[in-house]
């Protein structure tokens, strides 16, 4: 019988393999774009994604979502609204799942402990519930408080970032993780974790209280895999990246879709993998971006 631990390193073309078009996936921050431009590449469609800010607009963009269950979709760079969700949601591309974080977490705490829903007072005497009518207002049979009742946000798959793991699936973020993550691990049924660098078990055990995730289902080695976002310990932000994209998708708001369809052939649908899409951002940005 072998006794012996399995090792869940799997290269991002696998990983992106086990996402399918119609499932529901929650994306952390950072985000793991390694794995965000791996599900562009492919084609996926009619995903259900639960995220934030640009890798949110930017998967709205190449036609990836049909749902967006998000507590914030701003763009940045002086849009207060991601240009691409804001063109998709006044035309009725998607369908919007309004919430807000507290709300989020709710629902996917309710995921991860199976239960009906979860009981929250943010939004109580808002017209929250009556513009997401999944959201119940109700009486707690206790008190007598009015609450609103959250039903479960249940990833088929949560896609994360962190600075290192060991082979065996035990994750540690440098920093601390992003404060919502750890709720999109819990809620969902298979956990992909892309990181900077995999390391030892011995040094995961020499320091246990560190690993905030232990046993992902696969874990990516991708280094500047979180680029154009910040990698603590590793890289910081590529803002004039970020601002590459935000120009792109606002002119295409407003008609000319010529930029950001050259944005998403060049960096998205153009390198075969994540190592391909470093040799285009070049060596010379990524040094630039070093941290410690």
């Amino acid at each position: 019988m072998n006794t012996g631990r399995r090792q869940r390193v799997i290269d991002e073309v696998e990983a992106a393999g086990w996402i399918e078009s119609g499932m529901t996936v929650a994306i952390g921050q950072p985000t793991p774009m390694a794995l965000v431009r791996q599900i562009i590449r492919r084609g996926l469609k009619d995903l259900t994604v639960v995220d934030a800010g640009f890798s949110l607009d930017l998967l709205i963009a190449a036609g990836c979502v049909r749902k967006v269950v998000s507590y914030y979709a701003g763009g940045g760079f002086g849009s207060p609204v991601g240009p691409s969700f804001r063109r998709a949601a006044e035309r009725g591309e998607i369908e919007v799942w309004e919430c807000e974080e507290g709300i989020l977490c709710a629902g996917l705490q309710a995921a991860a402990q199976a239960l009906p829903f979860l009981p929250w007072r943010g939004g109580v005497g808002t017209s929250l519930s009556q513009v997401n009518p999944d959201l119940k207002v109700f009486k707690d049979p206790i008190s007598g408080e009015t609450l609103i009742a959250v039903p479960p946000i249940k990833p088929d798959i949560t896609i994360l970032h962190a600075a290192h793991a060991d082979a065996y699936g035990n994750v540690q973020h440098l920093g601390g993780p992003g404060w919502i993550d750890l709720f999109m691990y819990r809620a969902a049924d298979r956990v992909i974790v892309q990181v900077d660098q995999v390391v030892s078990n011995e040094q995961v055990r020499s320091d246990p209280w560190k690993t905030t995730i232990a046993a992902a289902d696969a874990i990516v080695r991708a280094p500047y895999g979180a680029h154009p976002f910040y990698s603590r310990g590793y890289h910081v932000q590529d803002n004039e990246h970020l601002k590459l994209y935000s120009d792109a998708a606002n002119r295409a708001a407003a008609g000319d879709s010529k930029a950001l369809q050259e944005y998403l052939d060049r960096y998205c649908r153009g390198p075969a993998t994540h190592a391909d899409y470093l040799e285009i951002i070049g060596i010379k940005r990524l040094l630039t971006l070093f941290e410690y």
